[in-house]
């Protein structure tokens, strides 16, 4: 009781009070066996009840079985339809039984508690789909035995199907272990596994098949001989639909049932030995066991049909597929670390390849960048050549235009009187009205600057000689920098003092206030390798 959930608990108390007290071994077993339905358990210890009508069988599928080494005949065998007529006293009389135990509360005996069916209405039509687990679960019930791996013999520690390992002596008998899956699963880990098969069929219409179970299922000898072998065990009841579409394509009739396969050659005949060679082998019936335990499905005789027949026969066949089957499988690793070491190696080869692709392009695109440079910066340099060039040429026409316009002015007799060092090393001298502007200077040495050879009446912007001042002014204005229009500035030599032009006279200077000996400066617009001024222009000398 301690190992099962609450529901199971309250599921047994309740079935236990139902029943006016009782063994809850019994009442364990039973509710098993309805999967814990409380009310189907009562309706089967009271005899009230009947199983549900099973649905429709599915339509059973076509599998390849060889048997063609089978050659002993089928003989057919009808059920007897008077048991039921047989076990129906005594259906009546177990129920009577169960009922008057019940009302004295007397436990129901063990006996009875594993042997239900024998006192039950045999059916022929099949069950609902319950599988091998039902099946198993049952059969352990019925002989009292466990399946070899839940019991733990002979160093099987896998987890069996049983779920009554909490309950019985640990040196019980055992059962082989019988795979859960479908009949079609079971075969396909046959052909996959290349293990031997053994299919036991059984069906509760034939008398024969409790001995079976009790005898031949449980027997030490043939168990072991299963597990050291790795035969890989199926069974089932023919009422299953499993079982009974497994023994309608293994063409069982007569119950017990025991059939062995195994992977073999092919027996199609062929037109020559190589291509029979690479035949792949097929699913074969090696042998058909149905019949009394006491002579066709008893230990002994499936046994000694193993050891004698079987196992020597098979397996060396078998061997030889497992080892060609390793070797498929050691090529398959080999070819598949190959080719991801093929696939590591081109995405490495890749990745270089897209790098240096991408290396190139980024230096293709610094070396456009670099040219496209070069080239705006060679423009920008020749363009501003060219305005150099035309400014000079501009202004040329304006130097010209100056000394043309100053050609007939008279020099002022009481001014101050100033020495001209100009850039081509020539020297003038002329005296200033300290009520002379700066412009008039600077217009003075600006004409100094270009030779007499030619001259215009009127300057490039369209002024007269007399507006002159007025002209050059206007000009400095619209230029904006007064360095930037003269393009030379006055330095007095000695001591050495900048005379930048500005709106004024040349009395508010006061170093020109006794005379001097000024030098013309030239100015050229900033370069990086030049001294820059505060205007943007550098001094040449």
């Amino acid at each position: 009781m301690s190992t099962l959930s609450p529901t199971q608990q309250a599921a047994v108390a309740q079935l236990r009070d139902l029943t006016n007290g009782g063994d809850d071994d019994v009442a364990i077993s039973v509710l098993e066996s309805v999967d814990w339905d409380v009310q189907r358990a009562a309706e089967l210890i009271f005899g009230t009840g009947s199983l549900p009508p099973p649905p429709p069988p599915p339509p059973i599928p076509e599998f390849e079985i060889d048997d063609s080494e089978q050659r002993q005949p089928i003989v057919a065998r009808t059920p007897w339809s008077f048991t039921t007529i047989l076990t129906f006293p005594l259906q009546l009389l177990s129920t009577l039984l169960r009922f008057i135990l019940g009302v004295l509360r007397i436990p129901l005996p063990r006996p009875f508690a594993f042997n239900l069916a024998l006192f039950r209405p045999r059916r022929t039509s099949t069950r609902g789909n319950g599988g091998a687990d039902r099946w198993v679960r049952e059969l352990e019930e019925e002989t009292g035995a466990l399946c070899m791996s839940a019991s733990g013999v002979d160093g099987a520690t896998g987890a069996g199907p049983s779920t009554l390992t909490h309950r019985g002596p640990t040196d019980r008998k055992v059962l082989p272990d019988f795979t859960l899956g479908t009949y079609e699963e079971a075969l396909r880990v046959c052909q996959r596994d290349i293990r031997i098969g053994c299919i036991v069929l059984v069906s509760e219409e034939h008398d024969d098949v409790p001995e079976f179970k009790r005898t031949t299922l449980t027997d030490p000898t043939l168990v072991r001989l299963l597990h050291a072998n790795d035969i890989l065990v199926w069974g089932g009841d023919v009422r299953d639909r499993e079982a009974y579409s497994a023994s309608l394509k293994l063409q069982a009739t007569t119950y017990p049932f025991v059939a062995f396969l195994a992977l073999q050659p092919r027996r199609t005949p062929r037109l020559d030995s190589s291509s029979n060679s690479a035949s792949p082998p097929t699913l074969t019936v090696l042998s058909r066991h149905q019949g009394p335990p006491s002579s066709a499905t008893s230990p002994a005789t499936l046994v000694a049909h193993l050891e004698t027949q079987v196992l020597p026969r098979v397996t060396p066949f078998l061997a030889r597929l497992r080892a060609a089957q390793h070797v498929a499988d050691t090529d398959r690793a080999l070819r598949e670390e190959q080719d991801r070491a093929f696939r590591e190696t081109a995405a490495r080869d890749s990745a270089r390849i897209e790098a240096l692709m991408q290396a190139e392009a980024r230096a293709a695109r610094e070396a456009e960048a670099t040219r496209a440079a070069q080239e705006a910066e060679a423009a920008r340099i020749a363009r501003e050549a060219a305005e150099r060039e035309q400014y000079a040429v501009e202004r040329a026409a304006w130097r010209q235009w100056t000394r043309h316009a100053l050609t007939g002015e008279t020099e002022d007799v009481d001014g101050v009187r100033l020495a001209i060092r100009l850039p081509d090393g020539g020297r003038v001298v002329r005296r200033f009205s300290s009520k002379r502007t700066l412009t008039a200077l600077y217009a003075f040495v600006d004409a100094q600057l270009v030779g007499a050879e030619g001259h215009s009446e009127l300057s490039p912007a369209g002024h007269r000689a007399a507006d002159v001042y007025h002209a050059m002014e206007e000009q400095i204005n619209t230029v904006g920098v007064a360095d930037a229009w003269w393009g030379f500035r006055l330095v007095l030599a000695y001591p050495r003092r900048e005379i930048p032009w500005a709106h004024g006279t040349v009395g508010e200077v006061e170093c020109l206030q006794g005379g001097g000996q000024l030098v013309v400066q030239m100015l050229t617009p900033a370069t990086t390798d030049g001294k820059k001024d505060d205007d943007g222009y550098v001094s040449e000398d």
